[in-house]
């Protein structure tokens, strides 16, 4: 590990030049950028810390609840990684450019331990014109009177994707908390068949130009049927009259996924990788 010499500070007079410098891979960059965007960079505000190297226009890494490397070269994800080490585990994740990921992982390891799962090629897809797919009719932002049924799509979507039951802990308070508010904010998306969910899907990250579409689920009995590109289709057309670029990533095993994505005309731009943290 690498002995720290310093601790370069990201601060309010570099927002500005950061923004800048991942605007030159908006899609890769939409989680963190969304939230400087909204935010700031002061960490109380951001919901964490923004790491460099020297210049964050060229290393950058944020730390929060998830580890999301942004820029840099090997030599950086060394910093990034002995500096993460010095302090208690805080975060469930890395997740980012695979590129990023995977040798800041090799460093990590051997202090934090194993992971519960690497998932080291997962394809980051875009979409910047309509969809090729007919978008379904029935899908609409979700209102607060659906929480409920809501809740127990994206729970069973967690469960399954994640591998972890995010009501586990505090009875489901803090998730409840946390889908109602991706409700409120508009981004959350929905289709009932009666009176149950068929299809869900959340714009988990807004940029200032790219809207990251997550949680994509379908009931499992109606799995097969087209479902899936239908609905995801009409929450890539919502995201894209707003004049943004849709984007998502998928894992390279879901092979139904990455063909319904590739049906509606997403086209790989990239690949991510996702450390799952015991």
């Amino acid at each position: 590990m690498l002995k720290m010499l310093h601790e370069r500070v990201v601060s309010t007079k570099d927002a500005a030049r950061v923004l800048a410098a991942l605007d030159t891979d908006p899609v890769a960059a939409c989680m963190v950028a969304a939230r400087i965007e909204e935010f700031g960079v002061e960490p109380a505000a951001l919901g964490g810390r923004l790491w460099t190297h020297g210049d964050p226009t060229e290393s950058l890494c944020f730390s929060g609840v998830n580890l999301v490397p942004l820029l840099g070269s090997d030599a950086d994800m060394r910093y990034f990684a002995a500096r993460a080490a010095r302090a208690p585990r805080g975060c469930s994740s890395i997740v980012g450019r695979a590129d990023l990921v995977l040798p800041l992982w090799d460093d990590l390891e051997p202090v934090w331990g194993g992971a519960r799962e690497v998932r080291a090629e997962q394809p980051l897809m875009a979409l910047a014109e309509a969809p090729s797919v007919a978008p379904h009719p029935g899908v609409r932002p979700a209102h607060l009177t659906d929480l409920d049924q809501y809740l127990r799509a994206a729970v069973d979507m967690f469960t399954v994707e994640v591998g972890v039951d995010p009501c586990a802990g505090d009875g489901g308070r803090a998730y409840r908390r946390r889908v109602a508010n991706t409700i409120v904010g508009g981004r959350a998306y929905v289709l009932f068949d009666g009176p149950t969910v068929a299809f869900k899907a959340e714009v988990g990250a807004l940029s200032a130009r790219v809207g990251q579409i997550q949680g994509v689920w379908v009931r499992p009995d109606l799995r097969g049927q087209g479902l899936g590109a239908t609905g995801t289709a009409a929450v890539a057309r919502a995201v894209l009259r707003t004049g943004r670029i849709a984007s998502l990533y998928v894992n390279s095993f879901n092979t139904p996924a990455r063909k319904a994505y590739q049906r509606i005309g997403f086209e790989q731009v990239g690949t991510f990788a996702t450390v799952m943290l015991n």
